[in-house]
């Protein structure tokens, strides 16, 4: 007995030294330490602090939708007021004084705070946001900064050890560990593009924009957001981060062009299923079927059909439908892509050019007079709603406009035009053009709809 305890000690610490050896001086006088890492990598943490101007609404006078249902007429006045908000950011580029974090943050800030954790503060500026993947990048003068190497995230693993930094509440920065709980978590509905990082590291308001960080200081990921039970505020040990590689490809543009330009494929697709897999004859039950090809598209001209299992890009292997697009999502325009599809069957590799969308888009006082300081567009395959939704989206609106008047907003989704569907400009030029009463469109805002009569 007295062996096995010994054999069972070595080993404990064999195993141990196996699992550190890798890291920098975790061991401080002979006792587990994180600090000496912490101490080279939390200067290159940030809290972030912003003033936006937001409207105290009430939510059955000032919602459209809802004064329908409640018949209040009129548009009401919002009262405005400043209103303060934190997070957290990461310093990526000392030397240019790039910081990155997450859109939310910093969305419809008017204006930004940087502060160091040696306490020195910094205006910031906006010089590029991303909402479809909640990352934006600001940026300070630069100044003696300090920035964190980059871990390659493709190579995390379910295990891993992690630490969350951030300024959670805005009680200061804070230091939480953890592990890696699971990998490419999507379609829960936070952002159009989703490829999480899952942590049990605590993460809680305020961490967003924070770094999680390997044991080797080196960042994995962008904290973002937390799953927890109705009600709750704070961390229940689901943690979300945007993975370091990701959000570095949607950096550089950001960088570059103050915005993200997605290439376009043309197509739309579902998870296959294990029922699927078996009705269309192919012994695969991972990848992303095709459901829609456009006319004309890349996806089209490469001989890409409907009913192809799409299992592979450019070697990266295809999860389902929600790991194709975010892959696509995050080329760059004029990309050649090698795909590997399964065609009943059969293994096809089709090389396909990622392209730029062509946007087919309206202004409404061409279509009708009613319809005046709108803009509309088709719904393409680099907007949240394709292959979700069928319809007409609104990209611009004047808010002297009659259309806003009645409850028009910027994203609404024109189902129909006097009880007709439309999913192409055409249809909306050929139904509303004729139109010389009232037009009655049917909108979809997220998860709601109504009917909004424009005289």
């Amino acid at each position: 007995m007295k062996i096995l305890k010994k054999l069972l000690l070595i080993v404990l610490i064999l195993t141990s030294t196996t699992l550190f050896a890798n890291t920098s001086n975790l061991f401080s006088a002979g006792v587990p330490s994180l600090a000496p890492m912490l101490e080279n990598v939390t200067p290159a943490v940030v809290n972030i602090y912003t003033i936006r101007e937001a409207e105290e609404k009430n939510q059955y006078i000032d919602d459209p939708f809802l004064r329908k249902f409640f018949n209040i007429p009129g548009q009401q006045q919002s009262k405005k007021k400043n209103r303060a908000g934190l997070g957290s950011g990461v310093i990526i580029d000392s030397k240019k004084g790039y910081i990155i974090t997450n859109n939310h943050v910093i969305a419809k800030a008017k204006d930004i705070k940087v502060k160091l954790q040696d306490g020195r503060e910094f205006k910031a500026s906006l010089v590029g946001t991303d909402p479809a993947s909640d990352i934006a990048i600001i940026k300070i003068t630069p100044d003696i900064l300090q920035s964190l190497k980059f871990a390659n995230s493709e190579k995390s693993r379910v295990g891993d050890f992690v630490v969350a930094i951030g300024n959670p509440f805005g009680i200061g920065q804070t230091v939480t560990s953890g592990i890696i709980s699971a990998l490419g978590r999507s379609g829960l509905g936070i952002e159009a593009y989703e490829n999480f990082i899952q942590t049990d590291a605590s993460i809680n308001p305020g961490n967003s924009g924070g770094a999680l960080v390997n044991l080797k200081g080196e960042i994995v990921g962008i904290n973002t957001a937390i799953i927890g039970s109705r009600g709750s505020s704070g961390s229940v040990g689901i943690g979300l981060a945007i993975p370091i590689n990701m959000a570095l490809d949607i950096t550089d543009q950001l960088i570059k062009y103050g915005k993200v330009k997605r290439g376009y494929l043309g197509v739309a697709a579902q998870d296959l299923t294990k029922d699927l897999s078996k009705a269309f004859g192919i012994n695969t039950e991972k990848g992303a079927i095709v459901t829609q090809v456009q006319k004309n598209s890349p996806a089209d001209k490469a001989g890409i059909q409907i009913g192809d299992v799409i299992t592979k890009l450019n070697n990266k292997k295809i999860e389902n439908a929600a790991s194709m697009r975010n892959k696509i999502g995050l080329l760059k325009i004029n990309t050649n892509i090698l795909m590997e599809v399964n065609r009943k069957g059969k293994i096809l590799k089709i090389k396909v050019k990622i392209v730029e969308p062509k946007i087919s888009d309206k202004t409404g006082i061409k279509i009708n007079p009613r319809l005046q300081g709108m803009v509309f567009s088709e719904i393409l395959e680099n907007m949240p709603e394709y292959g979700k939704i069928s319809g007409i989206k609104v990209t611009k609106i004047k808010k002297d406009s009659p259309a806003y008047s009645v409850g028009i907003r910027v994203n609404d989704i024109i189902l129909s035009i006097n009880n007709i569907p439309v999913q192409k400009i055409k249809d909306l030029e050929i139904i509303a053009g004729k139109n010389d009463s009232g037009i009655v469109l049917h909108v979809q805002r997220k998860n709601r709809t109504a009917f909004l009569l424009i005289n």
